[in-house]
């Protein structure tokens, strides 16, 4: 029998990607928030027990770092209410569900990269409610695996790499954050990564026994690390080496040439927000690469890849030993 996916937020910049790469594991059902809308728990159940879906995916969350601190409610409805009722729902009908969580689920004091058991510690409130996602649907009792990725950009919607391109159409001059460190991640290495998993997970036993056996919390991020204003010299460099003429890099550019000359580092306190970050959020993928055999590449050459790769067609294997 054919596995049914119910994948949400599909608009968004990681559910884009899955929507290509899902279907390799079965017949997807994509939603956006018009079709689903995840603020609505009664439309949540209601689509849920309509579909019957073997497998839920929800790559929706509230992600806008800085308007959760004064838009609190909807980061609760988005990153807690809402996977708690998909995966109450989840469990009802005998469905396993994949949710996607954060770095920020940490506070950023350790200097080695995070564990899955190191203690959370958010300092912002989206670090604090996608926490609290995490737990709902570990308390649900629901078949589960839940990713925390970081950084992660893609070609298009709101991201660091769009926004420091529109910018250097507009400025000789990019100022950069330099002591937050992370691991930049492409979505559609995530998705391919996700699929990988999962194709894991649903080809070789009773997906319930593998969930039984492996499911959990796993860190899944680009190998490496950079600080913000490594990343932004990295997206300049790469901007210009390649000049690419697709879409994607037009729109960002409003095909403006580039007329930033120089980036200058700054310290978080020259830049003040009203979320505060993690000064050290980068992940330890041991644990993935352990279980699954999967290992997304370096941050550079995932950064390479999104300039130059064609996404018109999925390649054939994902990266994974």
């Amino acid at each position: 029998m054919t596995l049914k996916i119910l994948l949400t937020g599909r608009d968004g910049q990681l559910g884009r990607a899955l929507s290509l790469w899902l279907p390799r594991l079965g017949d997807v059902i994509a939603t956006d928030r018009r079709q689903l809308d995840l603020c609505n728990p009664s439309q949540i159940r209601q689509t849920i027990r309509s579909l019957h879906p073997g497998l839920i995916v929800n790559a929706a969350a509230y992600t806008n770092v800085d308007q959760a601190e004064s838009d609190q409610t909807s980061a609760q409805a988005l990153n807690v209410d809402a996977p708690r009722t998909l995966a109450e729902e989840a469990k009802q009908v005998g469905a396993a569900l994949v949710h996607f969580s954060t770095d920020y689920v940490f506070d950023g004091t350790k200097r080695t990269p995070y564990v899955e058991d190191d203690v959370p510690k958010p300092l912002s409130t989206y670090g604090r409610t996608k926490l609290e996602g995490e737990k709902a649907i570990q308390e649900s009792g629901v078949s589960h695996v839940i990713f925390r990725s970081a950084w992660v950009y893609a070609r298009e919607g709101r991201n660091f790499p769009l926004t420091i391109l529109r910018l250097a159409t507009e400025r000789s001059e990019l100022r950069v954050v330099r002591d937050q460190v992370g691991s930049p991640t492409w979505s559609w290495e995530v998705a391919a990564a996700t699929t990988n998993v999962l194709s894991q997970i649903y080809g070789c036993e009773d997906p319930r026994v593998a969930f039984s056996r492996v499911g959990g919390i796993y860190h899944m991020t680009a190998a490496g690390e950079a600080s913000w204003f490594e990343f932004a010299t990295a997206i300049m460099e790469e901007a210009r080496r390649h000049a690419p003429d697709s879409p994607w890099f037009i729109a960002a550019t409003g095909q403006r040439p580039l007329i930033a000359q120089h980036i200058s580092p700054i310290t978080t306190a020259e830049y003040p927000t009203p979320a505060r970050r993690p000064a050290y959020s980068v992940l330890s993928n041991a644990r993935l690469a352990g279980t699954f055999g999967t290992r997304l590449p370096d941050w550079r050459a995932q950064l390479r890849s999104a300039f130059t790769a064609r996404l018109t067609a999925l390649p054939e294997t994902t990266d994974s030993d």
